[in-house]
């Protein structure tokens, strides 16, 4: 499977990314492995995810994450809750 995912960094910042094995990639973040902008902001927190059966649909949605405002991203996250 394929992943959309939002974590929320220590300082409060959200980060959309792509995987296809959420667990590790999580894990890798949190190992400061993972994207330059987490590095500095562990220990992050997965906050956000959605399921695809193909990485053009995950990578798709991805973006049209990432496009939105902050608030549109909360709204989404608290959409869950």
């Amino acid at each position: 499977m394929n992943y959309v995912y939002i974590i929320q960094c220590s300082d409060g910042t959200l980060y959309t990314g792509y995987t296809n094995n959420l667990t590790k990639r999580i894990k890798t973040h949190n190992e400061a492995k993972g994207a330059k902008y987490t590095r500095g902001r562990l220990p992050v927190k997965l906050v956000y995810s959605e399921e695809f059966a193909t990485k053009s649909e995950a990578l798709k949605r991805e973006y049209a994450i990432k496009a939105m405002k902050r608030k549109n991203k909360i709204e989404l996250i608290n959409s869950i809750k």
